[in-house]
């Protein structure tokens, strides 16, 4: 049995469905929550009071109906010490509540520096890399590059399955090291690959910011992959890297800025070799952009020729890095941009699917990332559509999935959706749900 006789942390999730002890909480009657609490929390008496900074006495009084509780400051203790949500009580959020992570991070400290301006806390010297990279005098050959490739796939995987904001050292170490190797001329012909997979490693860097949410940076980064890419001549990877930009300008609510790169991604990629994956690819990141601006006709066209790219597409001869966009990935981005235009019904359907084709295991079993987004997105529709337990149940499974993730992307996705939840706060699926994201988040 679940007790809070040590430190109180969460009333078990079953006591904060049932119905008896919600009713009891909704009118506060505390005799009833007290005994409610003994038996099916397994606290005694003497914690409660413990707990709640009441005497004994006091608390037997209540439950036997001969005292009642109705001073704020004392409902609030009661709140405090046995972890009853706020809102069960009629009362605001309690501190407790909300675990850290749904609150802003404050910028890092700063030192002052003798001539008053601010400094970083902790400085280290920016030519050190430089510096051991004079002892690197390995050769440049195909199983080196090889490798390099082999670095960037296994960097991707991680970012997927535990996201991307720990991976920025490695890969911008790994990138900072190709360009060294770049500015080699060691006549073995490599330089093309060379530039292909800078250009790849600057986009991972971009994504791992953008993923952190540190938006200057990742565009810095994209815009060198960009620069690389056309280096290279590589147009599709080109439209690849403004597809990110694209994406990225979505999500800082700059939908024509976002119209405008995912066309120029179109224009970049447009009769290319093999190119009818990565413009179906191209047209769902319009279709997002134009879903944001409300503009239902452009999104609908640019969902529709996203899908009649994508049945003459040819996976094999597609570039590697646009292959995760497959069936069930165009199903449920559909659903997503359905979603931002408000169409909760067609939305709800294609990304539920998506969903369940996401979950087997066979299929898309790595995918930790993409599903949690996914599942939140779910959550969404189906509040939009008043389902309020069902939307509370995705958004448990979208926590669950991102248990393990390193994503401030994911985190905020929480705090929306947990924003979106204020005007049901005293529902017995909502308060269930803001107790499984403080366990999840702690």
């Amino acid at each position: 049995m679940t007790s809070l006789n040590d430190n109180p942390r969460e009333l078990p999730p079953a006591l904060l469905r049932n119905v008896e002890f919600t009713e009891a909480c909704r009118v506060r009657d505390f005799g009833r929550i007290f005994q409610l609490m003994t038996r099916r929390a397994g606290i005694p008496q003497s914690r409660i009071a413990a707990l709640c900074g009441l005497t004994a006495s006091r608390v037997s009084e209540v439950v036997a109906s001969r005292r009642s509780i109705t001073s704020i400051d004392v409902i609030e203790r009661i709140s405090d010490g046995l972890r009853i949500p706020g809102a069960m009580l009629g009362l605001a959020h309690r501190t407790w509540e909300l675990p850290p992570q749904l609150v802003t991070a404050s910028p890092s400290p700063v030192i002052p520096s003798p001539g008053g301006d601010a400094v970083p806390a902790t400085r280290r010297s920016a030519d050190l890399d430089d510096v051991l990279a004079v002892t690197d005098d390995a050769a440049v050959t195909p199983s080196a590059v090889s490798a390099l490739r082999a670095f960037i796939t296994d960097y991707w995987r991680q970012d997927d399955a535990h996201g991307g904001a720990l991976l920025r050292p490695a890969v911008v170490g790994q990138l900072r090291h190709v360009q060294r190797l770049l500015r080699r001329d060691d006549g073995r012909g490599l330089k093309a690959d060379l530039q292909a997979i800078e250009a790849e490693l600057a986009r991972l860097a971009g994504w791992a910011y953008f993923d952190a949410r540190q938006y200057s940076k990742a565009q810095a980064y994209f815009t060198e992959a960009l620069q690389s890419a056309q280096d290279a001549g590589d147009r599709q990877f080109a439209a690849n890297v403004l597809s990110c930009m694209s994406l990225q300008a979505t999500y800082e609510e700059e939908a024509n800025e976002a119209v405008s790169l995912s066309q120029a991604a179109q224009d970049a990629a447009r009769d290319t070799r093999s190119p009818a994956l990565v413009m179906s690819m191209l047209y769902m990141r319009e279709a997002f952009a134009q879903a944001v601006l409300r503009d239902g006709a452009a999104c609908e066209r640019a969902v529709a020729r996203a899908h009649r790219h994508f049945e003459r597409a040819s996976v094999e001869e597609a570039p590697p890095w646009v292959r995760y966009f497959d069936e069930t990935k165009l199903l449920v981005d559909t659903g997503i941009a359905y979603a931002q235009l408000g169409k909760a019904r067609e939305a709800e359907r294609l990304i539920a699917e998506g969903l369940r084709r996401e979950n087997d295991a066979q299929q898309r079993g790595n995918q930790q990332r993409g599903r949690a987004f996914h599942a939140f997105w779910l959550a969404s529709t189906r509040l939009q559509r008043g389902d309020l337990p069902q939307a509370c149940d995705a958004a448990t499974m979208a926590l669950d999935l991102a248990s393990t993730i390193n994503s401030p992307r994911i985190t905020a996705h929480v705090r929306d959706f947990h924003a979106q939840l204020r005007p049901y706060a005293r529902e017995t699926p909502v308060i269930a749900f803001e107790a499984h994201m403080r366990k999840m988040l702690a």
